[in-house]
């Protein structure tokens, strides 16, 4: 009785398994592309690691290309960049209750909380701050 029941069980949790969703890739998406539902199809295929459900990963960022038929993994993609390698950004400092905001440009690309390097303009120093939601990076002493 016990072994027949452990048998159903098993057998349903295997044909969970084979029945779960995947995404995969419709077309070649270049790296730093954000991701909508037209890029995505779903597949009823189970792969480890790969995402489910298209809510999932519409508005973030591929990091690396991903090919047609390639299942859509965690490690493939991320929040949007604010901050480009090259771009202007607004650095903001704030010491003791004094801030001070001029400008920078970011040596490497970035997303929100992410730490990034900035060359500030003025006095071509490279520091090291942290990306805002408005894209300027906050300067940490």
């Amino acid at each position: 009785m016990i072994h027949a029941y452990l048998t159903l069980l098993i057998g349903i949790f295997c044909a969970q398994i084979a029945a779960a969703d995947t995404l995969f890739a419709v077309r070649t998406i270049s790296p730093n592309t954000i991701l909508t539902y037209d890029d995505l199809v779903v597949q009823s295929t189970a792969k480890e690691g790969a995402f489910s459900d298209p809510s999932q990963v519409v508005g973030l960022e591929t990091r690396k290309a991903i090919y047609p038929g390639r299942p859509i993994q965690s490690a493939d993609v991320g929040p949007p960049a604010l901050v480009v390698r090259n771009g202007q950004v607004r650095l903001k400092y704030q010491v003791s209750g004094l801030e001070i905001i001029t400008e920078g440009r970011s040596l490497e690309r970035a997303a929100l909380g992410d730490v990034v390097r900035v060359m500030n303009i003025a006095s071509r120093t490279i520091v090291l701050g942290v990306v805002q939601q408005d894209g300027s990076v906050f300067v940490r002493q």
